[in-house]
């Protein structure tokens, strides 16, 4: 890594982490487009959109977006991936899985066996995609959100966090798991019960 760049108009120091900050527009004067690759460091806002619409620009302007896959991740040989890809630690992808360009795997997913995850996609953490899954692109799956084998995304999706599907969901849905519902504590009873329950196991 050599530098930062933004919009000149969201400029607001010239280094960060000991590194030059140049304006986008000026991005050409500093670094070859030739021997320099940009990553778009742009998370889910607008369902992806702006980063897609920012890796354009990049793209517009001659240089190659980069991708990262951790070390601590698990790919399968015969996996694609799409470019502009990050793929965090303790991911497992598993074989003939295909991954569009400009997806961002977050730490700890599971990608089951021929599934297939559409451009300009976000998974958070946890998630589990079961095999033969199709997700359409700019689609957001939150934290342990998981997904049967078969099941079909539809593109411009939202699953909210702890999402349970399976089947078919059409395009621009929003899925939503039932809140966890908070209630008095009585301390009391529950360390009773609790109580109750370790003398079964220690007679038992």
């Amino acid at each position: 890594m050599v530098a930062f760049t933004v919009d000149a108009a969201y400029l607001k120091e010239e280094e960060k982490f000991g590194l030059p900050v140049v304006p986008f527009e000026e991005i050409e004067q500093h670094f070859d487009t030739n021997t320099h690759e940009i990553f778009v460091a742009i998370v889910y806002a607008q369902l992806n959109r702006l980063r897609a619409a920012v890796c354009e620009r990049v793209r517009q302007r001659g240089y190659k977006l980069a991708s990262y896959v951790s070390s601590r991740a698990f790919v399968w040989r015969n996996v694609a991936l799409g470019e502009h890809c990050f793929i965090f630690e303790d991911n497992t992808i598993q074989p003939f899985v295909r991954i569009g360009s400009n997806v961002i795997a977050w730490s700890g997913n599971h990608i089951g066996h021929h599934s297939k995850i559409g451009d300009n996609c976000f998974l958070t953490s946890h998630v589990v995609v079961s095999g033969w899954c199709t997700i359409g692109n700019n689609t957001f799956l939150g934290v342990n959100t998981t997904l049967a084998n078969n099941t079909r995304i539809g593109e411009f999706c939202w699953l909210s966090h702890a999402s349970n599907v399976a089947g078919e969901i059409p395009a621009h849905s929003l899925v939503k798991a039932p809140a966890s519902e908070a209630s008095p504590l009585n301390e009391a009873a529950l360390f009773r019960v609790l109580s109750r329950s370790s003398r079964k196991r220690a007679d038992s």
